[in-house]
């Protein structure tokens, strides 16, 4: 379905972006894309603060002009929208559990892979942390973050021995998030799932070639 009520500003590269063109993909939905060169800083010009004066990406902009940011809140607007194909559960109880487990997948896993990039790219020196203040890199993080990924990789394949995807017997938006986790670690950090993790390994196998990876 094509939808021309929505216009999704997001970077090619950009992990947060990939988490909602993946759930777009996964609804079946085809919006207007406006890509923002983070490489040139685009997001920090005129115009694009205009649309997100926090300067990150990705934005929703609405048929009104509203803007929406923050990937969790997109992604429950556009559910709330679009509610075929659901990904943030169906009950109250799968709704709780999916979004306790894509908050856990996006703080001890996602946050970390971004804390460690963003202390050790020489292109993010002075922007340690996304948002519009400047904050000055911190060297030091960066092998903590890795070990934090490391732990949250072995926790996941804790999970996933338990359950077919993370939050329970269904694909959801937690399996997004830890998707675009696993893939960002290995390409910014040089960090792959570790072959000692079949559990993971299982999961990825048929995560990575449903046809919304590629968005």
């Amino acid at each position: 379905m094509t939808t021309e009520t929505l216009t999704l500003y997001h970077g090619v590269s950009s992990p947060n972006s990939r988490r909602v063109r993946v759930f777009l993909a996964e609804k079946g939905l085809t919006v207007p894309l406006v890509a923002v060169d983070l490489g040139k800083g685009e997001q920090h010009g005129d115009a694009y603060r205009a649309i997100n004066p926090r300067r990150v990406v990705p934005t929703l902009v609405l048929a009104d002009g509203t803007s929406i940011g923050e990937v969790p809140v997109i992604q429950r607007y556009i559910e709330e929208i679009y509610p075929d194909a659901p990904l943030l559960g169906t009950s109250a109880k799968d709704r709780a559990l999916i979004a306790m487990w894509d908050r856990r997948v996006e703080q001890e896993g996602f946050a970390s892979v971004m804390e460690a990039i963003r202390n050790l790219a020489a292109g993010l020196k002075g922007r340690a942390i996304a948002g519009p203040h400047d904050y000055a890199q911190i060297p030091e993080l960066v092998e903590r973050s890795r070990q934090r990924t490391i732990n949250f990789l072995a926790d996941l394949d804790e999970r996933l021995r338990e359950t077919a995807f993370v939050a329970g017997d269904r694909f959801s938006v937690a399996d997004i998030t830890a998707l675009v986790t696993i893939d960002f670690a290995a390409k910014a950090i040089d960090l792959p799932v570790p072959t000692a993790l079949q559990s993971v390994k299982r999961w990825y196998d048929g995560v990575s070639v449903r046809a919304s990876a590629s968005a």
